[in-house]
């Protein structure tokens, strides 16, 4: 079986291409290396022993896409990561975000609609919610407005999977809703390493802790919680990575109960801004430097997942702790900035 996983060289896609070479698929790979590096292929090679074919290519051109399916008419599947992913800069920077996110999306979808059968898996979000009325959120809680672009272009871009899928018969496609992935590879042969500033939590915290960042920014402590901090459902990502295999293989096996299904990825368990902070302080052993200030645009209070459809109809679960999570970062950021100092 050979799949297609487009922004493969990405945090979660390079830990997806891993847990898909562990289970005996080979992988193409699609990345333009905005946001990622061409050597995270080594780090894959050493954990897997197979290096992934790589393609640089920007999906945003329409003649390349299209060329390359006409040269790889063998794909038994597809992951589609390739997207910006940042919160705040989507509210600066909207524009972009719809460019990137949605026709490149749509860009996939033509392609495959024109495969005799096609399986298509799509990176989506728990921002798809908004701010949720009910927690845990269920896969039936009402899509609300979006609190940020990004955010409306993982609704859209559900949206035109769905529309799609109706008239498409020999497509089928699932969403996985992502909660918060965080972490990294065990073996730390591979992380999350976001170019410049990090736009997500862990990262800025473990540079912090590092010494690459003077301190990390809390924002807004006066939020409706038991510390005042938002409230996330923080889950490892070997464990997301897992479950694209699993609905990849749900789809290959027929097994999907309609031609487009959505499924939340979390652990179920919501964690405060603090309580992340604590974790790193607790499997580091050391002292974050830290300062509250202004909420910022774009975020939600809380987010937590209700993982029951996962768990039972897709037969996964996530299984590390918020610790087991954090220990791994704390152990990528070391190895990447730190060697001699990586706990063995």
């Amino acid at each position: 079986m050979r799949v297609l996983v487009t922004g493969g060289l990405g945090f979660i896609g390079s830990h997806t291409v891993v847990e898909l070479q562990n289970e005996g698929f080979d992988v193409v790979i699609i990345d333009d290396l905005s946001n990622s590096s061409e050597d995270v292929l080594e780090g894959i090679v050493a954990i897997t022993g197979k290096r992934p074919d790589f393609v640089r290519l920007d999906l945003r051109d329409r003649k390349a896409v299209s060329t390359f399916f006409a040269e790889n008419k063998d794909l038994d599947g597809v992951i589609h990561f390739a997207a910006f992913k940042a919160v705040g800069e989507s509210v600066a920077k909207p524009l972009n975000y719809y460019e990137n996110n949605l026709n490149t999306l749509v860009y996939m979808l033509q392609e495959l609609s024109a495969m005799q059968r096609a399986r298509f898996i799509f990176s989506s979000s728990c921002t798809v919610y908004g701010q949720a009325d009910k927690m845990p959120i269920t896969e039936s809680a009402p899509v609300k407005a979006a609190e940020s672009p990004y955010g409306n272009t993982k609704q859209i871009g559900e949206e035109i999977i769905r529309d799609t899928c109706k008239v498409t018969p020999n497509l089928q496609a699932i969403a996985l809703r992502y909660f918060n992935p965080m972490g990294a590879h065990p073996s730390a042969h591979i992380g999350e390493l976001p170019l410049g500033v990090p736009q997500n939590l862990v990262p800025f915290i473990t540079q912090t802790g590092v010494g690459l960042r003077k301190e990390l920014s809390v924002f807004g402590s006066d939020y409706p919680t038991s510390d005042g901090t938002c409230i996330r459902d923080y889950i490892h990502v070997v464990d997301v990575a897992k479950a694209h295999v699993v609905a990849l293989q749900r789809l290959l096996k027929e097994e999907n109960a309609s031609n487009f299904d959505v499924f939340n990825l979390g652990t179920g368990t919501g964690s405060t801004v603090l309580e992340v902070i604590e974790s790193f302080e607790r499997v580091s052993g050391e002292k974050l430097n830290y300062k509250m200030v202004a909420r910022r645009p774009g975020d939600v209070i809380t987010a937590y997942a209700d993982t029951t459809k996962a768990n039972e109809v897709l037969g996964w679960k996530a299984e590390s702790t918020l610790d087991d999570a954090m220990k791994s970062a704390w152990d990528w950021e070391q190895k990447i900035r730190r060697p001699e100092a990586v706990s063995q």
